[in-house]
């Protein structure tokens, strides 16, 4: 008999997932569940289409339905896992109709994402608050905008917070984001690179709040403004963006462990402590590669890449996750921010002394067209002077820089092999010493 794999949440985790079990065992029997009406699409592209640089939603479908048939996956959509019997190695499911079944399992995968965090705000329940989630949400918003909504807050200036509050902006609506910690993207960047990022998006139009947290939202059933720092903000409606959770509660409820972080503790086969059940994505626990403690990055590539190892173990086959780095990158307006490893304040509290080089410099050489401004600070351990984070933000090429940092740490780089770089130089592409370089030395200097 084929195994039969059931697979809960068919998103980018899910559908990764998937693929890689398939490729690992031709013959299983693999179900994918999903309580959404269509396949897996990238959540990451929400606000950028609905900031109009993607045409439409649906373009972030990432399959057509035949590629699922093609595969030979049994997608069930509108469906919800109610329960897991992990003894008796079955799933009670639910259809959107009320229609319940039994699924048998041999190997189970739990990719069940990541659910918002709603923040104890009076008035948080009231119509006119909205995520921006799925593709329904996204399109909820895309309607209001086009039937005449002009003003809105963002609650949260995490990523997502920040590229929806662009996507609105860009839209013509008079956006505030409302941040209750002291600076932007505080999970991702230190105070002085996150202040370079305040004063770009404020120049570009947008309203930041920092430092206070929305203590109302006011109006009758519908929001019509927010209550921040003693002032009252008009609003048509209100994105809550205060981050998100694991969706952990199915595993709890069926005796599966669930880490400090809230999400499903895993092994580095993403394996769980219930044979034959492996967990991926934003509801997964890993490692942090710096620090060795357990972290939930809710990142795609995170995702996938944990999908991936999932569907080869599920399916009779044999790989590993060792862990992350946390590397995430975005743009804004006509700007980039990256990330990789543990920004200065989370470096010190995980027990390092630290040590900083920081840069300002060009894209490209100064003297060419376009050549913009890009900003680098590396963080480093004091005592071995291997790097262990890094923060950039810039007007260009900020995506394979981070990349390389990356790299970087993994490898256990010190700041003395970094300044030693081999870089590649022309007018058009980049200085001719390497911004990366330049920081490198400035935290050697330092040391």
């Amino acid at each position: 008999m084929p195994p039969k794999i059931v697979i809960v949440g068919a998103n980018a985790a899910g559908v990764d997932a998937a693929v890689a079990a398939r490729k690992t065992n031709r013959d299983a029997e693999i179900t994918l569940l999903t309580r959404e009406n269509v396949g897996a699409y990238s959540r990451c592209g929400l606000p950028f289409a609905l900031g109009g640089h993607i045409p439409s939603f649906e373009d972030l479908i990432v399959y057509p339905s035949n590629f699922y048939r093609m595969m030979k996956f049994d997608l069930r959509l509108e469906t919800t896992a109610a329960s897991i019997d992990i003894k008796a190695k079955k799933v009670e499911v639910e259809t959107k109709d009320g229609k319940k079944e039994t699924l048998q399992y041999d190997s189970l995968i739990l990719a069940t994402g990541s659910e918002f965090f709603t923040p104890p705000i009076k008035g948080i329940e009231k119509s006119g608050v909205v995520l921006l989630h799925t593709i329904e949400e996204g399109q909820k918003i895309d309607r209001m905008i086009k039937e005449g909504a002009e003003l809105a807050v963002v609650l949260g200036a995490g990523f997502l917070g920040l590229e929806a509050a662009v996507a609105l902006v860009e839209r013509g609506v008079k956006t505030t984001v409302v941040e209750m910690l002291p600076y932007v993207l505080p999970r991702l960047l230190d105070k002085d690179m996150a202040d370079e990022v305040q004063k770009i998006l404020e120049e570009k139009g947008m309203r930041i709040i920092v430092g206070h947290a929305a203590e109302e939202l006011l109006g009758e059933d519908r929001v019509e403004a927010v209550s921040v720092a003693g002032e009252k903000i008009p609003v048509d409606f209100v994105i809550n963006a205060c981050g998100v959770r694991p969706n952990a509660s199915l595993a709890q409820k069926a005796g599966i462990s669930v880490g400090r972080t809230g999400a499903i503790c895993t092994n580095p086969r993403m394996a769980t402590n219930v044979k034959d059940v492996y967990a991926a994505g934003d509801c997964a626990e890993t490692v942090h590669l710096v620090t060795g403690t357990p972290i939930v990055p809710a990142l795609g590539t995170t995702g996938v890449r944990q999908g991936k190892v999932a569907g080869i173990n599920a399916a009779g086959g044999y790989a590993v996750y060792p862990g992350a780095l946390c590397s995430a990158v975005t743009r804004m307006f006509d700007f980039e921010v990256g990330v990789t490893g543990l920004n200065e304040f989370f470096a010190e509290r995980s027990g390092f002394k630290t040590i900083v080089g920081k840069i300002s410099s060009k894209t490209r050489a100064d003297y060419f067209p376009g050549a913009l401004p890009i900003k680098v600070k590396l963080v480093a351990d004091a005592e071995s002077k291997r790097l262990i984070g890094a923060q950039i933000v810039g007007g260009e090429e900020v995506t394979q820089r981070i990349n390389a940092l990356s790299i970087a740490i993994q490898k256990q780089m010190t700041i003395y092999e970094l300044a030693k770089a081999d870089t590649c130089y022309a007018p058009p592409l980049n200085e001719t010493w390497e911004p990366v370089v330049l920081a490198a030395e400035m935290a050697i200097r330092r040391a």
